[in-house]
Order: C-alpha cells, then sequence, then structure tokens
C-alpha cells in the first residue's frame, strides 16, 4: 500500500539530507534555531543548559544564533536539535503538557538515568545519549 508524503522543496524522502553541505546547513539552521528556542522556552531551560545541548556553544554565538539568527548550524548541532524535536514531540504525545515540559528536569528512576534527571543524561553523554533517550520515548508511545 503506498503512503503519501508532502513534498517538502529541496528534499527528496528516498535520501537522508546531507547535513556536511554547507548549503543545507544554512537551509536547515533558521528552522533548528527556531525549534530549539521553543523547546528551551516550553522546557524552561536556561541559556547554559541550552548551549550544553548544541555541545557546548559559546556564549556569543549562542547570543548570535538565537538572537540575530545569523550563525548557521553544523551537522552536529543539527543532528542534535533534530533528536530533541524528536523528544519534544514523544514527550507530548506521552503526557500532559504540564508534565512534558517538566520531564527532561525530573529526576528519573529509569536505570539509564540512574536517578538523575535526563536533561543532564544527555548533556554529559551527548548524541549517543540523546538517541537513546529517543529510542526509549519512541518505545513507550508504541507501547512497548
Amino acid at each position: 500500500m503506498a503512503t503519501l508524503q508532502q513534498p517538502v522543496v529541496g528534499f527528496t524522502w528516498d535520501i537522508a539530507v546531507d547535513l556536511s553541505s554547507r548549503e543545507n546547513q544554512a537551509r536547515l539552521s533558521p528552522a533548528a534555531i527556531k525549534g530549539l528556542r521553543r523547546i528551551a522556552s516550553h522546557w524552561d531551560l536556561s541559556e547554559e543548559n541550552t548551549r550544553d545541548l548544541l555541545g557546548g556553544m559559546s556564549h556569543g554565538t549562542f547570543y548570535d544564533a538565537l538572537k540575530k539568527r545569523t550563525v548557521v548550524l553544523n551537522a552536529d548541532q543539527l543532528t542534535r536539535v533534530s533528536l530533541l524535536i524528536g523528544i519534544y514531540k514523544a514527550l507530548n504525545i506521552l503526557y500532559s503538557q504540564k508534565l512534558a515540559d517538566a520531564w527532561m528536569t525530573l529526576p528519573n528512576t529509569n536505570p539509564i538515568f540512574g536517578g538523575d534527571t535526563p536533561l543532564n543524561y544527555v548533556k554529559n553523554g551527548g548524541i549517543p545519549a540523546l538517541m537513546r533517550v529517543r529510542q526509549l520515548l519512541d518505545a513507550r508511545r508504541g507501547g512497548r
């Protein structure tokens, strides 16, 4: 059975976007920064925590990205934002908005977090930790 996919200008569904391309980075960065701003606001993240989620972006670059929107995110940062968007979406499917917004900053008894917050787990673990949290939440959405 065929599925309908909405076209996205400049992208095809049969191959992954080349995030090493500066052109793609420049095209995707404004939307990624906008999404990150929204997530940081909903999760009530400090500037430092938000910069850490991007892999340790400097204060000046972070300011330019969020205020002036002149920064082009690299492949690592775009990957991180993509994973954060997936986590945000999964949380909002699974929980009420209040819990979804607080979940990342609440201590968690799941063995992967060891009683710490998911936020600290992903800040310390980088992209592999972001992927693991995304997979955990997607599995919960699937009823596993």
